[in-house]
């Protein structure tokens, strides 16, 4: 078949320019069959390293309102990894389920990675977002791990805006490590702690984490015993003295789980405190040996 070219031209104010191509040499002018079938649409899928400036964390973002900003500037939110649901549910898994524990467990050790430590010796919060239900219905199957700024890890989960990204944050000592607090007591029961430089007075040093096993979340008094005795652990340990009946005597203890709702979508790390009802100290107790953490009375 030969080629075919023509070319029809108006003037004036607009003009307009047609051009007609026939079929080249080899085509057979079907333009039915010649064409490759478009790939099936891909769900949307969030991408790791990604910052977000939301001043309340949406555990179901729309793909409508992902708007990513620089992690070099101010954010609130940081996407440490992403991760896929199994099996094919008719919805996304609630976080109190095995799906939803399992992919709390997975956000928790990429964290840790992510930031180069334990994720929370910092002043930091963990969340998982999961698709909407429309997305869901479209195939979507990840969940989301982002880290947050806190200014106090026992308080509001409020995050807090920062600038910079948090990978490897912790793998140095950092402004975001726990250290040392001023503690406010009020009728025997701790209001708040104020973070200060362990140079200055300060009666409460951040310790460790204890990893609670499966166990029901504190409902009374009585049900916080076990994380007081392991919390003390914990301390002799940072501290270098005897984890042994005398301990009480050497030192008071703040734990610090995190809310009911996260304890069951399965964290279970226990941020540990030694504590200081009658006196003050102007150091860290690292180390410190059972010269700086005496046996005070029995």
């Amino acid at each position: 078949m030969r080629r075919w070219l023509t070319t029809l031209t108006l003037t004036g104010a607009t003009g307009l320019l047609l051009v007609a191509c026939g079929a080249p040499g080899g085509a057979d002018g079907d333009l039915t069959d010649d064409w490759a079938v478009p790939p099936a649409p891909t769900p949307f899928t969030p991408p790791v390293g990604a910052c977000h400036d939301q001043a309340v964390f949406d555990e179901t973002p729309s793909v409508r309102d992902f708007a990513p900003v620089d992690c070099a500037g101010n954010h609130r939110q940081e996407t440490v990894h992403v991760g896929n649901y199994p099996g094919d549910s008719g919805q996304a898994p609630d976080m109190v389920s095995d799906e939803g524990r399992a992919a709390y467990a997975e956000c928790d050790a990429k964290a840790t990675e992510y930031v180069g430590a334990e994720w929370r010796t910092g002043r930091l919060w963990l969340a998982v977002a999961r698709p909407t239900r429309e997305a869901w219905a479209g195939g979507a199957r990840w969940f989301r791990c982002d880290l947050m700024e806190v200014a106090d890890v026992g308080g509001p989960r409020e995050p807090e805006s920062r600038s910079g990204s948090l990978k490897g944050a912790l793998a140095d000592p950092s402004p975001l490590n726990l250290g040392c607090f001023k503690s406010k007591v009020t009728a025997g029961r701790l209001d708040s702690l104020t973070p200060v430089d362990c140079t200055r007075e300060h009666d409460t040093e951040f310790a460790g984490v204890w990893q609670a096993p499966e166990m029901a979340y504190p409902a009374a008094d009585k049900d916080w015993t076990r994380f007081y005795d392991e919390c003390r652990k914990v301390v002799a340990g940072y501290v270098g003295v005897p984890a042994d009946a005398d301990l009480r005597y050497r030192t008071g203890v703040v734990v610090r789980p995190g809310a009911r709702t996260e304890w069951g979508y399965g964290n279970r790390g226990v941020r540990c405190y030694l504590w200081l009802s009658s006196r003050t100290l102007t150091k860290s107790l690292k180390d410190a040996g059972p010269a700086g953490l005496p046996i005070l009375t029995k």
